[in-house]
């Protein structure tokens, strides 16, 4: 077990780190010699082989003894709220979203934060450590906290790394932006994403019932029907 929670550490440690280094202190020396298009090939195959080693040490690590239960009432019910709010604001940061490569900032700080932006500028990445919550909450065993708290780095540390990149490149479009936005999200706005909502609960009932096939675990409501 020892040795399989080890590499399964090392696949996040790559995963998480090599997505950190690409995206800053080597994306500007990468792009010069590459072209944009260039660096997004090697950085889409290098985070492509991260991610696979990623998924085969997951599945060879034992899921060893839970902390908590997380199959008990409250844990249950909370991820699942918390997977349905992370898919609300995924399907929101599709459309629009400034933070996203090779967007163009030019207007940006003529333009009003609707929807998810409403609620925060990184939605995208605030999903993902919704998600990474949701599991730990549901699921506190040695791999899988392993796997959502690199997560949980990734989407936070990242987004917090994505202002700094943007801010330097653009400062007065995405100053303006950040001024008008919020890195953390705020809940109370949730009503932005109104329109969103049916989609974001067909996609919630579509990836929980997966879940059952591809995990082999019964996920939100379907932990009950199943």
């Amino acid at each position: 077990m020892q040795r399989e929670i080890f590499t399964l550490a090392a696949a996040c440690t790559t995963f998480v780190g090599s997505h950190f280094v690409l995206s800053h202190p080597l994306r500007t020396p990468l792009v010069r010699r590459l072209g944009e298009r260039g660096f997004l090939l090697v950085y889409s195959l290098i985070a492509f082989a991260a991610l696979a080693w990623l998924a085969l040490a997951f599945d060879r690590a034992p899921a060893g003894p839970a902390l908590w239960n997380g199959a008990a009432p409250l844990p249950w019910i909370a991820a699942s709220v918390l997977t349905l709010l992370a898919l609300g604001l995924f399907v929101g940061s599709l459309s629009r979203n400034p933070a996203l490569p090779q967007v163009q900032l030019a207007g940006l700080s003529a333009r009003k934060p609707q929807g998810a932006f409403t609620i925060t500028r990184h939605p995208m990445m605030m999903a993902f450590a919704l998600w990474a919550v949701s599991h730990i909450l549901i699921a506190p065993t040695p791999r899988t906290l392993l796997l959502a708290l690199a997560i949980l780095v990734l989407a936070l540390i990242g987004a917090r790394l994505q202002d700094a990149r943007k801010l330097a490149a653009n400062p007065r479009e995405w100053g303006v932006w950040m001024q008008r936005t919020s890195f953390w999200p705020k809940l109370r706005r949730l009503g932005a994403l109104r329109p969103l909502w049916i989609v974001a609960v067909l996609a919630w009932l579509a990836v929980t019932g997966l879940h059952v096939w591809l995990a082999g675990i019964p996920a939100g409501v379907w932990g009950w029907l199943v």
